[in-house]
């Protein structure tokens, strides 16, 4: 490998955070870990498997910094659509932030922090590059840390103490979901892909015995694997959109009552073999209305999704109706239902109900964020109720568009 990795004891490295805050941010540099610019992408992923601990590596040339990697973006990119193959052979400036945030080591440490939160959110991230006054590479900032640093300094000041704890608090919340983030799609893209794998290699024995029937049914289970993987890459895919503000309706004629078929139809493949109902009431087909097709699907796919995981037994329905100038399309299931403690969390983003009854189930926990969002671009928004241990019902609300 054409890459060096300096590593520092962690436990002298903590030691400097109980210096007064009147030093330089050059006293509080947390890591010097690097790689040069021509390393294979492919090779600082296994770098990144392989530390966990590891959350930036500084992209160094000639002793000049030209990038930082982030472990959350940088896996992230790579868990997109054929990621590794797009990007695993090219060097890994290519796939760096080119322009990350620079700070010379003679700066204070509250001009550090107030630049370091003040950056668009897509840039906010925890490591800062550190340079001397030529330019050349000193090392990495943790500015979770120097928050840390600061809130000790002004202990004389309750209220800036406060601002700044609170500061360090919203950091690792941050750092905390993003890494929980990452390992649920790990899982997630992990299950369906050596699924569909699997099933490839025994659909070829198969065939090769001429064995119709077990044609038939490993085809059946590679198609919901494959459904269930797309949901999740689409899922993934339209969070970075919206958080770029790049989310835009595309209204068109759409026949509702034929999408409702379509969306109960995929339902039915993903409830497999459990006893599972799932019935659709609607009036019969063509249901003209004027929507973003994609989007709708999208919305109705991820909360029938949810619903067939979370319903083992009974029954799903996909309803609509048009009261006044608004239509509503509501999804109810006789699943394990949703405690009134819990139903606030359901919208965000990264965050999955955790009880007795919920944590064998996966998931990236964005789907319901992702269908928020998608019905508040079309102008509209997503109601819940549920009785825990009885069942619960989305209701997607649209405005009827002429």
């Amino acid at each position: 490998m054409h890459m060096t990795i300096a590593e520092h004891n962690s436990k002298d490295m903590k030691n400097v955070w109980f210096q007064d805050e009147s030093k330089p941010v050059g006293a509080f540099i947390s890591s010097v870990q690097q790689v040069s610019p021509f390393v294979k992408t492919r090779e600082v992923a296994e770098i990144f498997f392989l530390s966990p601990n590891l959350d930036a590596l500084a992209i160094v040339d000639l002793g000049e910094p030209v990038g930082l990697i982030t472990r959350q973006k940088f896996l992230l990119k790579l868990f997109r659509r054929f990621g590794i193959e797009i990007y695993g052979k090219n060097p890994i400036v290519a796939v760096s932030d080119a322009d990350p945030l620079i700070i010379q080591e003679t700066e204070r440490i509250d001009i550090a922090i107030d630049k370091a939160l003040e950056r668009q959110s897509e840039m906010v991230y925890d490591d800062i590059i550190v340079t001397d006054s030529t330019g050349c590479f000193k090392g990495l900032l943790s500015i979770r840390q120097l928050v840390i640093q600061q809130s000790t300094a002004l202990a004389n000041s309750m209220v800036q103490k406060e601002i700044a704890t609170k500061r360090a608090q919203e950091l690792e919340k941050i750092n905390q979901v993003k890494s929980q983030f990452i390992a649920h799609v790990t899982h997630e893209l992990r299950s369906p892909v050596n699924a569909i794998i699997g099933l490839a290699e025994l659909l070829k024995i198969a065939s090769e015995k001429g064995q119709i029937a077990q044609i038939k049914e490993r085809l059946s289970l590679m198609i919901s694997s494959a459904t269930n993987l797309r949901a999740i890459i689409t899922n993934i895919l339209d969070l970075s959109k919206i958080e770029a503000g790049k989310m835009e309706a595309s209204i068109e004629n759409l026949d509702l009552s034929a999408l409702l078929s379509e969306v109960a139809d995929m339902t039915r493949i993903l409830t497999g073999d459990k006893p599972v109902l799932i019935d659709v009431v609607a009036p019969p087909p063509p249901v003209l209305i004027r929507s973003d097709a994609v989007k709708l699907r999208q919305i109705l796919v991820n909360l029938m999704s949810n619903a067939a995981k979370f319903t083992d037994r009974g029954n799903i329905r996909i309803s609509c109706s048009f009261p006044g100038a608004r239509m509503e399309i509501s999804v109810t299931d006789s699943g394990i239902g949703i405690k009134p403690e819990n139903l606030e969390r359901l919208f965000t983003a990264f965050s999955q109900i955790e009880d007795a009854k919920t944590k064998q189930y996966q998931g990236t926990g964005l789907g319901l964020t992702i269908s928020k969002n998608l019905a508040q671009t079309l102008g509209g928004g997503i109601s819940v109720t549920s009785t825990f241990g009885t069942g619960t019902t989305f209701t997607v609300s649209l405005p009827i568009l002429a």
